[in-house]
């Protein structure tokens, strides 16, 4: 499923990614995240670490723009 979404920002942390998901999904776009591949090193046993946010390429624009993020 993730292969049909783009990144359209890096949240520090899991709860970052879901605040920019709700934003998003809040605006009709389909929001998912995961984590990074320097995430996925982290130990805790949690989802910890920098995350993901993606979404389809058909909102990409819409996504940063709303996110406030650039290219």
């Amino acid at each position: 499923m993730a292969d049909d979404f783009i990144r359209v920002t890096v949240a520090e942390n899991e709860f970052a990614a879901e605040m920019a998901c709700s934003a998003l999904r809040t605006d009709g776009i389909e929001c998912i995240h995961r984590q990074t591949n320097f995430g996925a090193g982290t130990l805790d046993g949690m989802r910890g670490g920098p995350q993901e946010v993606l979404v389809r390429p058909s909102d990409v624009a819409r996504a940063r723009e709303i996110l406030g993020e650039t290219g």
